[in-house]
């Protein structure tokens, strides 16, 4: 069984003032089995959904977990939360007869459970008691404590303390893990535990130390006289005769036993954050490890990243992927990590943006099954910034990438201030990477704004003029009919289509009434044998600006420096050679909360 869909009214940041309706939620959630990874900006609501996660099902950590007065949107006063499971097997269904419900899918019936808490406010203001229900109307049945337990979940908090999580101490978080394992419940007989067994003998043996009367050959005391004694002394001034000491390991309990164990790495000392959180996340997928058990296997963490390096990350996720059988563990993971966004499966995705949540799956986005296969390649660790971005400009080689920062500036635009992120696909399969912020159904519209700034292609002349592009044919005029199809499908929507006005990106800067001068020396500056006194020769040399000979990486990053310290320069924004360069900038910037 799984979790396959979270519904929220007014929880938290996700809620409404309108008047409550059951039929309209403020939030849902599907989840899939297997990996289900959170992202985004921060207070984006990551966590909203895992605390309203938690507050229904309650955690293997026994929590103290209650609505507080802050989970009310806006103090509204009322809240509730549905989870639905789904995939529920035999073994586990029979734990939930009285409140499964039924529906078909591809023409078989198959069992739903859904959980409903619905808390409200008294007059004052005080939250009503309420209890977790069950079932397919909207009001649901109180559902017992023994069904219950099959529903709790394994929870990581972000600012996870494993060291302390992991030592030996009262109610530690290793002796809750590990009495909750099997090998520590009472047998059918009611038998001691191994543990109790040899846990009394060595109690007895201390307890005898302390009380022994024989003389220690170093010593005039016995250790009974050098230690119980002088503290009995005091002890019967304190209070009364009658009173008297006794040294013990505690009472012989498995409670009591397993919080004197620790967990460490065998032959290792001193161990570093990252290590001993890796150990502490090993203990806790325990719970989920159990064999024929017979309800939820769902772990859920926070911020998965904490005090681990991205090779590391990256080896979790990998661990976390592998499928093992029909037992296959769901995980519900938050992350502010491109590292992490990098590495799993884009379908497995989910941004939270703007009080809403877009899951990256087939048939959510606009993206084809090809286009999973290709991110999947090629979607690395710097492109995946771009899931968290208020803005994203995706270009198709360096030069743009390096001189749309300094024109941005110039403009008074800070990329970086803007969150806005530069994305160089390094071809033109720019498409791709938009199609992430295309939902398939077109009422679901993602507030991330996004430019593709590409080219025309089309060569000029040996005098400098252009084809008219209603007169072009072959490629070019199969390309441009493409672009000029594709602005129309992108109308609308949040991504814009900046093309350049003629040819190359080379080209328009040498064009440009702004930046002509500018790029003219640093071409001369970068290349002085081809460009020696003037640009007379320069439409001669247009096969070689657009060879490998030209070193447009050097000259974008000389012109980047000179358009930052130049302090004359002017941006006109009607410049027609660079104004699909300054409308790209304009519109991945016009992010609006």
């Amino acid at each position: 069984m799984y979790i396959s869909e979270l519904r929220l009214w007014n929880f938290r940041k996700y809620g409404s003032h309108s008047p409550f309706d059951l039929k309209n939620a403020d939030l849902i959630v599907p989840f899939t089995r297997g990996l289900n990874v959170l992202i985004g900006e921060n207070d984006s609501g990551k966590t909203a959904i895992i605390d309203a996660i938690k507050l229904v099902l309650k955690t293997h950590a026994y929590e103290w977990i209650k609505v507080e007065n802050e989970d009310f949107y806006k103090n509204e006063s009322r809240l509730r939360i549905e989870i639905e499971f789904r995939g529920l097997k035999d073994n586990e269904a029979k734990n939930f007869i009285e409140w499964l419900g039924w529906t078909k899918e591809n023409g078989i019936d198959i069992p739903i459970l859904r959980l409903i808490y619905d808390v409200s406010k008294d007059k004052e203001g005080k939250i009503l008691p309420t209890d977790i229900k069950a079932g397919m109307d909207d009001i649901g049945y109180p559902i017992n404590a023994e069904a219950r337990d099959y529903l709790k979940c394994t929870y990581l908090k972000a600012l996870r303390d494993a060291n302390a999580d992991l030592t030996s101490k009262k109610n530690s978080r290793l002796s809750q893990i590990l009495q909750e394992h099997k090998l520590f419940k009472k047998g059918k007989n009611n038998e001691e535990h191994f543990f109790v067994e040899k846990f009394k003998k060595i109690n007895e043996e201390i307890e005898n130390w302390f009380k022994d009367e024989n003389k220690i050959e170093d010593l005039s005391n016995s250790n009974k006289e050098e230690i119980k004694d002088k503290i009995d002394e005091f002890l019967k001034k304190f209070i009364d005769n009658k009173y008297e000491s006794i040294f013990s390991l505690g009472n012989a309990e498995i409670k009591n036993i397993l919080e004197k164990i620790s967990l460490g790495i065998d032959k290792e000392t001193n161990l570093g954050l990252g290590t001993m959180n890796r150990l502490y996340m090993s203990a806790e997928l325990l719970h989920l490890k159990k064999e024929n058990w017979d309800g939820l296997r769902l772990c859920m963490i926070e911020e998965l990243e904490a005090h681990l390096h991205p090779q590391a990350q990256m080896k979790i996720i990998n661990a976390l992927k592998e499928k093992e059988g029909e037992e296959t563990i769901q995980y519900i993971l938050t992350t502010h990590s491109p590292n992490i966004a990098s590495k799993v499966p884009l379908k497995s995705l989910m941004i939270c943006k703007d009080n809403n949540v877009f899951p990256m799956g087939e048939g959510k986005t606009k993206l084809e099954p090809k286009d999973y296969i290709y991110l999947e390649r090629f979607l690395d660790v710097t492109k995946s910034n771009l899931f968290f971005a208020k803005g994203i400009i995706i270009v198709e080689g360096w030069s743009e990438e390096i001189l749309i920062p300094a024109l941005a500036n110039k403009l008074g635009f800070d990329l970086t201030k803007k969150e806005v992120s530069i994305v160089n696909v390094a071809s033109i399969a720019y498409l791709h990477f938009a199609k992430i912020f295309l939902r398939r159904n077109r009422d679901e519209k993602m507030n991330i704004p996004v430019s593709i700034v590409t080219d025309l292609d089309n060569r000029p002349e040996e005098d400098g003029s252009f084809i008219e592009l209603d007169k072009l044919d072959g490629k070019l005029k199969t390309k441009y009919e493409n672009l000029e199809q594709l602005k129309k499908e992108l109308n609308k929507t949040n991504v814009e289509l900046e093309l350049a006005k003629e040819w190359t990106l080379e080209w328009c800067l040498f064009k440009s009434i702004c930046l002509s001068e500018n790029f003219k020396e640093s071409l001369k500056k970068v290349h002085p044998t081809i460009f020696k006194n003037n640009f007379d020769e320069f439409i001669p040399m247009l096969k070689k600006i657009s060879s490998s000979k030209l070193d447009k990486v050097k000259i974008a990053t000389d012109l980047a420096q000179k358009i930052e310290e130049d302090e004359n320069l002017i941006i006109d924004e009607k410049d027609e050679y660079i104004k699909y360069l300054v409308d790209a900038i304009k519109h991945a910037c016009s992010y609006e909360n």
